[in-house]
């Protein structure tokens, strides 16, 4: 493994900015991310036969997500697993799972968490999945998939996910997973 040059100790060095899928039906996935996930069209055009519509949720980001039109129909295997959007909060996360199981284009809802996160997953109209999750205070081993109960209270979910996390080996408050990661990544 090479050494990493200062600029790229920097933790902000390498930031995920955006993510472009092909897409079959560019009008009702753009109305999907709209509509359920709130994202904004920021821009649309042509780039030669395809068709490009601009998402975005941060006003600082043009796009955040591209949709192409040319998915080749038939074409069953993505090679995409997930798409992830971080939430802060329950309540937020709450709001976001009933608007997505209100919808009639979605499909496979799963809520889950994974000690480290609470999570709901589900697929788009074109079966991309997507996953939208909060972060715990809390971290365990990894892979760990639990069954979460949304009709729980807040404080009953998260007892039960914490309960089972704690159970879990490595479980440590995540601030001091995270500064053993600084150390392992070596930034300062």
């Amino acid at each position: 493994m090479q050494n990493k040059t200062e600029e790229l100790k920097q933790q902000n060095a390498l930031v995920l900015s955006h993510l472009g899928l092909h897409v079959k039906d560019i009008e009702k996935m753009a109305d999907f991310y709209e509509d359920v996930l709130d994202f904004t069209l920021t821009d649309r055009g042509d780039v030669g036969n395809f068709k490009i519509v601009f998402l975005s949720r941060d006003p600082t980001e043009h796009h955040q997500l591209a949709l192409i039109s040319g998915r080749a129909e038939g074409n069953y295997f993505n090679l995409l697993n997930q798409i992830s959007f971080r939430v802060p909060n329950l309540k937020i996360l709450r709001a976001f799972y009933h608007r997505a199981v209100a919808n009639d284009f979605i499909s496979e809802m799963t809520a889950a968490s994974h000690g480290n996160t609470i999570s709901i997953y589900f697929r788009d109209p074109e079966g991309n999945r997507i996953e939208i999750f909060m972060d715990t205070p809390w971290h365990c081993a990894q892979p760990l998939r639990i069954n979460v109960d949304f009709s729980l209270d807040d404080e009953s979910l998260l007892n039960n996910v914490q309960t089972i996390a704690s159970q879990q080996p490595e479980f440590q408050p995540r601030e001091q997973w995270a500064q053993a990661m600084r150390k392992k990544m070596d930034y300062h």
